[in-house]
């Protein structure tokens, strides 16, 4: 999150979901805990639990705010419109404060039906009439000062069109309480193999579909008309949730490089199609399309997040877009409408700042590398439209479009699964490309697969041009014991027997009575260190 802070100065957050239906704040819990899952109740295709809390919950969430500048939605509970239960909307207003930017409303009520919360009658109408029903309790609620952070309809754009919700009344109704317009969308699912529910998908098959233009055209073409009707409202809207495939995506498509290229290209003709903003859905463990996955322990001695496709995305497209708020991002058809590749051209204050370029052509021989010729307006040097003396650019770049992890941007990688600590490894490299100023064209070379960010200005630093987040020394040395590694050389040739029999030790300080004991082999001492860890392993995981 620091590092989207650096280039953008905040980040949006949505805590909820399917989860925040049932969800209920709560004084404490019996152990102690600050949230339990009830999974006999789990309900949804995805299996979703009800949740309890505590206020502790929010309390994190405002510590994580005072470190990097996150801004955070949360969700009203809407699954009993009779009995409100305004609880989180109480104390995120009074724990989160400004830090709190949005309440949703109802998660995906199209689907209602289908998911057999709401009878069968259930339509647009009865949604207009439970949104109105909570605007009423929270104006009867002196714990929520703020009535005007409300989130609506995020319908998932399943059994109902945003249209059908338009053509209710709702945003005239009740703009003076909607913070944003919200839809949800995924552009498949993968639920039956996850699940069990729907229809199998081959993602030897499905891939394809996601590597080129019109995959994210796709989702967004859809929204074009809400975009159009909401403008002239002053409303901004949002994709709230949204990622490769519900369900948790596909293996070999959400965890690949083709995913990085898909989610740049999704969000530059979202930010195109005048969305406001995005949010990637992140889930558990085993979930296929996640930004990042945090380690399977603490991080005292090991830096084992997995950083995914999505993320570097999410990082690329806060440096295309850059910190102001006010950029401007044209589809430029290019390529005679090529849809493996498109390209985009970003503004701001109605002059060309920078350009992305991709190349979705998985061809690593170089025969494909696409040659992309800039031309800046034509004007005299010294200008505002004139070509560049040179330009900068950036690449994303991997081997194929299917490789999973090692990915670099500008040179720089968050390595494969578990190796990474949140910070870019490497040394940075961008490349800096003369012009001709006299045919007044760049030529701009993007590999295939890759893409490029072309910094049309040689001052312009997106990468630096957000805050910085606050950092702390290490105050504490932790694990000075049993820290013994070994050369992966000598482990690689070795079959880890001999150099310990009949030695006998302990791996408890203070406890070793063989203090004379020789280690006669790099290999015995692997095996004491993996003996060791599985004892500590056995240790944390027992009930």
């Amino acid at each position: 999150m620091a590092n989207i802070q650096q280039r953008v100065g905040r980040i949006n957050i949505r805590v909820g979901g399917n989860t925040q239906e049932t969800a209920v704040l709560v004084a404490s819990t019996p152990d102690g805990r600050i949230l339990e899952k009830d999974i006999s109740g789990a309900s949804n295709p995805t299996q979703t639990p009800p949740l309890v809390f505590t206020a502790d919950l929010l309390y994190m969430m405002r510590n994580i705010s005072e470190l990097v500048n996150v801004r955070w939605f949360l969700g009203v509970p809407f699954n009993d419109t009779t009995n409100w239960r305004l609880a989180i909307a109480e104390q995120g207003q009074a724990i989160l404060g400004d830090y709190l930017i949005g309440l949703q409303a109802g998660n995906e009520p199209d689907l209602y039906v289908r998911h057999g919360h709401r009878n069968a009658s259930y339509g647009p109408y009865d949604y207009f009439g439970e949104f109105g029903s909570l605007i009423t309790a929270m104006e009867a609620d002196p714990l929520i000062p703020n009535r005007n952070l409300l989130i609506g309809p995020n319908i998932a754009t399943g059994d109902w069109v945003p249209e059908d919700v338009w053509n209710t009344g709702f945003i005239q109704s009740y703009s003076p309480n909607i913070a944003y317009l919200a839809v949800e969308n995924y552009p498949n699912d993968n639920c039956f193999a996850q699940f069990g529910v729907g229809n199998y998908q081959d993602p030897n098959v499905v891939f394809p579909t996601y590597l080129n233009h019109n995959a994210g055209k796709g989702i967004i073409n859809k929204y074009l008309n809400t975009t159009a009707y909401i403008q002239p409202l002053n409303k901004k809207l949002l994709m709230f949730e949204t990622n490769t495939a519900s369900c948790g995506g596909f293996p070999g498509i959400s965890d690949v490089f083709g995913a990085a290229l898909w989610g740049l290209d999704y969000s530059l003709q979202m930010a195109y199609s005048n969305f406001s903003g995005a949010l990637m859905h992140v889930g558990g463990q085993n979930v296929f399309y996640n930004p990042f996955t945090s380690p399977p322990t603490n991080q005292s001695t090991y830096h084992q997040w997995t950083i995914g496709p999505i993320y570097y995305s999410a990082l690329i497209m806060a440096e295309t877009l850059g910190p102001s708020n006010g950029t401007q991002v044209l589809d430029l058809n290019a390529n005679g409408g090529n849809i493996y590749t498109p390209a985009y051209s970003i503004y701001e204050n109605g002059n060309p700042v920078r350009v992305a370029l991709f190349n979705f052509v998985n061809d690593p021989t170089g025969a494909n590398t696409l040659q992309v010729s800039i031309s800046v307006g034509g004007g005299q040097t010294g200008t505002n439209n004139a070509t560049p003396a040179q330009v900068k650019v950036k690449y994303l770049l991997a081997d194929s479009i299917s490789q999973i992890g090692n990915f670099t941007w500008g040179g720089q990688t968050f390595g494969s699964n578990f190796e990474s600590d949140g910070r870019p490894m490497g040394t940075e490299n961008i490349t800096t490309v003369p012009c001709d100023q006299t045919n007044n064209v760049c030529v701009i070379s993007v590999p295939a697969p890759g893409f490029a960010l072309v910094f049309l200005n040689d001052a312009d630093d997106t990468e630096n041009g957000g805050s910085s987040s606050m950092t702390f020394p290490t105050t504490a040395l932790t694990q000075t014991r049993n820290t013994a590694t070994v050369a992966p050389g000598v482990l690689a040739t070795s079959n880890g027997h001999g150099g310990l029999e009949n030695k006998f030790g302990s791996t408890s300080p203070g406890k070793n009575s063989a203090a004379s004991v020789r280690v006669e082999s790099a290999a015995a001492l692997v095996v004491v260190a993996l003996v060791s860890g599985a004892m500590l392993l056995a240790g944390f995981t027992a009930p």
